[in-house]
């Protein structure tokens, strides 16, 4: 099975063409709505919306009077659903980064071979 486990379930085909996502509740439902980066031209959709019911659980307050309270939780596949997303979002974060630093090294070499070439080159209008 592919390594977005909970993502392919939700019928995400594309998950490295997911550019950030939300998360928001309305009436005792988990909305999730995951943005995309599409190409140019393409048929589609930009955004995507998955809705979780909250899951209904009740607790013990008070074991002596057996009063209980009603509690509503994120369910499983959401919340495995926004695991995987934070990773996708942390590994590109950290790729996006990584870039940038190579792209900033280069730049540097770039500038010290051209001024390099430039000392070689008024040594030879020495001689």
């Amino acid at each position: 099975m592919s390594k977005h486990e909970a993502l392919t379930r939700m019928g995400v085909q594309n998950p490295d063409e997911i550019a950030r996502y939300e998360l928001y509740s309305v009436d005792r439902t988990d909305i999730l709505r995951i943005i995309y980066d599409r190409q140019k031209g393409s048929f589609l959709p930009v955004t995507r919306k998955y809705r979780f019911p909250q899951l209904k659980k009740s607790t013990l307050v008070d074991s002596g009077t057996r009063e209980t309270r009603v509690l509503f939780e994120s369910s499983a596949e959401l919340r495995a659903a926004v695991a995987e997303l934070d990773g996708l979002m942390k590994q590109r974060k950290t790729t996006s980064v990584g870039k940038e630093a190579l792209v900033s090294e280069v730049r540097l070499l770039e500038e010290e071979v051209a001024a390099r070439i430039n000392h070689i080159k008024s040594l030879l209008d020495q001689m």
